[in-house]
């Protein structure tokens, strides 16, 4: 596969205009998804701005906030790799709340944080419209493959080597589960968009970033 070296700058202007070249009546749901190492938090903040020029109400969710209580999260411990593998995520949660009101004939009314996972307790966060052809960003790790409803998904791969050498000492019982993710879902082949972020300031494209 051909992979094609960008800016960051690029990368953000390049993605924002694939993004807006959906049909303008229509959400648009974006996965940004990778490991805690890639911070695919920032590439989606750093899209909002682009969107909105482009004319695209962005609203930007993180899948942080739509854990599960603590007592399931933990059930087998605080560092357990295959219970952060599969059992940290609500998803159903995320696909109820945030991504099917925006699927074709939906209400466009979601709910962009649901779990407050420091204080284990639901959030009070309110419930808002998102008119058609806005944009939701929704950043997280391991969010391909186990059924959330995006319609582009773009995977931040680290190799190996770089996630152990970003991933902070106290978080690398998390490995396993992204080495897991590597064999079972496969997100490199899942997503629609891979950028290597090995080097955050040397990003790299896998493919074409549009058709």
């Amino acid at each position: 596969m051909r992979i094609r070296a960008v800016t960051p700058e690029l990368l953000v202007t390049e993605l924002a205009d694939r993004i807006a070249s959906a049909p303008p009546d229509r959400w648009v749901r974006v996965a940004l998804d990778g490991a805690p190492a890639a911070h695919p938090e920032r590439l989606a903040d750093d899209l909002v701005a682009p969107l909105r020029l482009r004319g695209r109400a962005a609203l930007r969710v993180s899948a942080a906030d739509f854990l599960r209580p603590a007592s399931l999260r933990y059930e087998f411990g605080r560092a357990d790799p295959d219970s952060y593998y599969s059992d940290w995520l609500d998803a159903r949660a995320l696909n109820r709340e945030v991504l099917d009101p925006l699927a074709e004939g939906g209400t466009g009314r979601v709910l962009s944080a649901l779990w407050d996972a420091a204080a284990d307790r639901a959030t009070r966060t309110p419930y808002q419209e998102l008119a058609p052809g806005g944009v939701v960003l929704v950043d997280g790790a391991l969010l391909l493959g186990q059924g959330l409803s995006f319609d582009v998904a773009v995977h931040l791969w680290l190799s190996p080597g770089a996630l152990a050498r970003h991933t902070p000492a106290a978080e690398h019982w998390t490995l396993p589960a992204f080495a897991r993710y590597e064999d079972e879902v496969g997100p490199t082949g899942f997503a629609d968009l891979v950028v290597r972020m090995d080097d955050p300031r040397r990003p790299a494209v896998f493919g074409p970033l549009a058709d």
